[in-house]
């Protein structure tokens, strides 16, 4: 896999960003989708479109969101060429990351999703131990939630302040803490992860 390298995975000060978040149906992609955009649209300031498309099955079954990110209007609401995919399951992979441009940044749940090593050589992937912070907090259904603090934690593509506030706002009323601390623990996985790969790189 290639190195971390910084200032590739600053998506924040990006005009236009393009996300697409992919897993299987009962994870809670199309809320993590959800927040994102609200996170963007209504705790940043930024204008956000959400997408979503299911599977054969609802549960089970590959589900996507795409997000579209903006300092501007968006003239075109749809993901063309994402900056960022995020892959919850070995399906997801398959489908939504393959076919991705070159540049794009991939993060995937390391115990869901294997990335092909050969054909990821070269390219940026970065992988989140989601579904396993939210099994030590007891709960494998705030894997979602857990993803949503390593993407924050690594890209900045939405500030950290206002995805947390997002994810307070937008949870079921009883599990506000519950879902907190697995974003926390999804930002804390991330900063050591760019801890360690600075310090193999010499920063």
């Amino acid at each position: 896999m290639a190195a971390v390298k910084a200032p590739s995975l600053d998506l924040g000060h990006r005009q236009r960003t393009e996300v697409r978040l992919g897993g299987f149906g009962g994870q809670g992609i199309i809320l993590a989708g959800y927040i994102l955009g609200r996170a963007a649209a209504v705790y940043a300031g930024r204008n956000a479109v959400m997408s979503q498309s299911y599977g054969p099955e609802s549960r089970g079954g590959a589900c996507m969101a795409e997000l579209v990110i903006a300092d501007g209007e968006i003239g075109y609401p749809r993901v063309v060429n994402p900056d960022l995919v995020v892959a919850m399951s070995q399906e997801a992979y398959s489908k939504y990351a393959l076919g991705r441009v070159e540049q794009c940044l991939l993060i995937v749940d390391e115990d869901l999703a294997k990335p092909d090593e050969d054909k990821e050589k070269g390219r940026t992937v970065l992988k989140a131990p989601a579904t396993r912070l939210a099994e030590e907090l007891g709960r494998r259904m705030v894997a979602n939630i857990a993803m949503l603090g390593f993407l924050c934690g690594t890209t900045q593509v939405v500030k950290t302040e206002a995805m947390r506030d997002a994810v307070a706002s937008s949870v079921p009323k009883g599990t506000q803490e519950l879902n907190l601390r697995a974003f926390e623990a999804g930002c804390a996985s991330a900063r050591k992860l760019l801890e360690e790969q600075g310090k193999g790189t010499g920063r």
